[in-house]
């Protein structure tokens, strides 16, 4: 039956996804539909049965869009766009962190330091679920550009900041500088890394393809990139994107250092292998947003109402912030930027670590901590949900913004 049920998730997902095109409901949300019927509803598989696995299906999954958006992505427009890119990003992470901790201070009753905590953990957006719904929207690469690169800064931010404020709750204090420093490194780094084994990896990839069965060997050296820099304490995510960005744009890392290391001239990925990555990542994304759908927690009525009320006030001012620094785009764009802001993978996983602080300690470091995780989920399901919805309705074109050029 599970084997039947795999199989026939795979139909529905291209069904679902022609009916996107078409400009009917968000695959997105059909699929987590499906989740939520055959997780919380019926109770045939439940999170605690997946809690082994999933969270390695999870990373599995970010990786591999960010690796195959990254082949996508030209270097002429990011660098057109970068500017822009930083500037939406910092100033989103900042003010949707203010806002969600706003809302845990005076609507929920946290103290003011899990407050801000908990906003650190909800303020980025999910890469596994905005760049897909962005492809299938007809969008301007500067906004493609922007949803993609700001769903992986923003993602180490969250974590670097969360974890910067747990520290604190065990220190009893919180070091800004260090917190900025480490901000900088895990980006920084690993775009080094990426950047490094994309070159490494594209210059050998003529020699490569000769070997029998060698279609999936560049996923396998993405999943080295990876654990290599999660390893060394930075973020896979962005070594992976950035390891994809040297591989779709060869022609800029083309250096003379490299011919006196006898490395052959640098190659590109063939449009079959692409299309290969692009079909195993549909696979990914269809199982991933089922999963979600099974983790959502319905058990806890008050902590689903809260994350309502967080994640729409996530919305509210993610639409104040970009009527007033995208003022310069088009109403399409600035619609598109301003719904984009689902949680995921990372807040998921940020939302449990204050419960095990204090597991590990015997006693209460982080005060609310369950509350949190509860919240927090909640704010995923929310936040996926009225994305979703908001994705239909542009899509429908009933949202329709003018303004005089």
């Amino acid at each position: 039956m599970t084997y039947i049920f795999l199989g026939l998730l795979i139909f529905c997902a291209h069904l679902f996804n022609a009916w996107f095109s078409r400009g009917r409901v968000p695959d997105v949300l059909m699929l987590m539909v499906i989740g939520i019927l055959v997780g919380p509803v019926s109770g045939w598989v439940t999170p605690e049965q997946l809690e082994g696995t999933g969270s390695v299906f999870a990373s599995l999954t970010l990786l591999f869009i960010l690796f195959d958006s990254g082949i996508d992505m030209r270097l002429d427009t990011i660098r057109k766009y970068w500017s822009g890119v930083v500037q939406v990003t910092l100033l989103s992470f900042v003010v949707s962190m203010l806002a969600a901790a706003t809302v845990a201070y005076f609507v929920i009753g946290l103290e003011m330091q899990a407050s801000l905590m908990m906003g650190s953990m909800v303020a980025g957006t999910a890469a596994a679920i905005v760049i897909p719904l962005v492809r299938q929207m007809r969008v301007s690469d500067k906004t493609r550009v922007l949803l993609t690169l700001e769903s992986a800064i923003s993602g180490v931010l969250c974590i670097v900041v969360s974890l910067a404020f747990i520290e604190g709750f065990k220190m009893g204090s919180i070091n800004l500088g260090s917190t900025v420093g480490r901000v900088l490194a895990s980006v920084l780094m690993a775009l080094v890394i990426g950047v490094v084994g994309g070159i490494v990896w594209s210059s050998f990839m003529d020699r490569i393809r000769k070997l029998q069965n060698s279609m999936f060997l560049t996923p396998a050296f993405v999943f080295v990139i990876y654990g290599l820099t999660e390893a060394l304490g930075y973020s896979g995510a962005i070594a992976a994107l950035a390891f994809g960005l040297v591989l779709g744009n060869p022609e800029y890392f083309e250096m003379s250092f490299l011919k006196k290391l006898r490395l052959r001239p640098m190659t590109t990925l063939e449009e079959g292998e692409k299309s290969f990555f692009k079909e195993f990542v549909f696979i990914l994304k269809t199982y991933f947003f089922v999963y979600v759908g099974i983790c959502i927690p319905f058990t806890n009525g008050h902590a689903l109402m809260y994350g309502a009320v967080v994640a729409a006030a996530l919305f509210v001012v993610r639409f104040v912030l970009i009527a007033i620094v995208g003022r310069r785009n088009t109403s399409e764009d600035r619609l598109t930027v301003s719904i984009m802001i689902p949680k995921g993978l990372v807040s998921a996983v940020l939302a449990s670590m204050p419960e095990q602080v204090n597991l590990a300690a015997g006693r209460v470091i982080i005060p609310g901590a369950t509350l949190i995780k509860h919240v927090t989920y909640a704010v995923i399901f929310c936040s996926i949900i009225f994305c979703s919805l908001l994705v239909l309705l542009t899509s429908k074109k009933l949202i329709k913004l003018k303004i005089e050029s």
